[in-house]
């Protein structure tokens, strides 16, 4: 099994009337390009969302690692993401003739 990234695009009809395209990727094993096409076709929010492939790339190795993957049956066929949550703003304006 190979991990791939599947770029996906979606129009919300709940957000400005739907006519602005968003995007998520999603995290596939599969064995080749076409099976993760066909595993990201069958997820739940693909469906849901009525999502369109924008694009497919296979990540076989990061920042000089390779990525194996290997099956956990304990797992039951779930993806697991941990995230950390981030956001940071740029600084708010300063009044005139403060700063530089």
């Amino acid at each position: 099994m190979k991990l791939y990234l599947v770029h996906c695009g979606f129009y919300d009809s709940d957000v400005c009337g739907g006519i602005y395209e968003f995007h998520v990727n999603f995290l596939v094993a599969a064995h080749s390009f076409e099976d993760a096409r066909l595993r990201a076709k069958a997820l739940p929010e693909f469906r849901t969302k009525r999502m369109h492939i924008d694009g497919l790339q296979e990540i076989s190795s990061v920042s000089g690692f390779l990525i194996e993957l290997r099956e956990e049956a304990a797992l039951n066929g779930q993806t697991v993401l941990i995230s950390q949550k981030f956001r940071e703003l740029a600084p708010a304006p300063t009044a005139k003739g403060e700063g530089c």
